[in-house]
């Protein structure tokens, strides 16, 4: 295989010691190349607009622009962007918004070397691939109703331990309004009350605690 018709990779991660591993792995590999690697979001476009590479791995939790938001940006500019998102997270919103923001393909890192790089070559070819357990993750909550913005934005006072009064004052609306918003938090998440609520919200990856 000539150097040319190679996968060309652009790897995606604030963490050296992961990058090194993943530049070993795609470099051992007859049919693919590492062509450059990004430490934050800035870097990341740049290094995409530079390189212009078959295939991105990217990283969600980045210094500064997020991995779902540096995706954006890059396909805003270059919609045919081939991004596999490569991350510890494994929360069904974020896998979800990765999706919507034009990721290929959702990989954990817990995942094997060898899932990774047929993961790669599948993306390379134009297909969508998603692993079974990212799957079931999604087709869990896929019926679930989703909590509006004003929602969120309550759920965020109550983290931060305000009172339904509190909340009202700060969101300029009236503490029957706030009542009725956790209400239907509670009911949406199938909490029991507020504490449970975050905790649901938090491992799904509806709010950033």
């Amino acid at each position: 295989m000539t150097n040319d018709s190679r996968i060309r990779v652009l790897s995606i991660d604030d963490h050296p010691l992961f990058q090194q591993g993943i530049a070993a792995i795609i470099n051992c590999q007859p049919d693919m190349a590492l062509v450059g690697a990004a430490s934050n979001g800035t870097e990341a476009i740049n290094a995409f607009r530079s390189l212009r590479p078959d295939v991105t791995l990217m990283d969600l939790c980045l210094p500064g622009l997020g991995g779902i938001d540096v995706t954006v940006a890059i396909r805003a500019e270059f919609p045919e962007a081939r991004v596999i998102v490569l991350t510890t997270f494994e929360r069904d919103v974020e896998i979800q918004r990765a999706l919507k923001a034009g990721a290929r393909g959702y990989l954990l890192k817990s995942m094997s070397s060898q899932q990774m790089l047929e993961t790669i070559r599948q993306v390379h070819e134009g297909k969508r691939p998603v692993p079974p357990e990212i799957a079931s993750q999604i087709a869990e909550h896929l019926s679930d109703e989703q909590l509006t913005s004003r929602e969120i934005d309550v759920l965020r006072q109550v983290i931060e331990g305000n009172r339904n009064r509190d909340i009202a004052e700060r969101l300029f609306v009236s503490e029957h309004t706030v009542k009725t918003h956790l209400k239907h938090i509670l009911g949406k998440l199938g909490a029991s009350d507020r504490t449970h609520a975050i905790t649901i919200a938090a491992r799904r990856g509806i709010i950033q605690i």
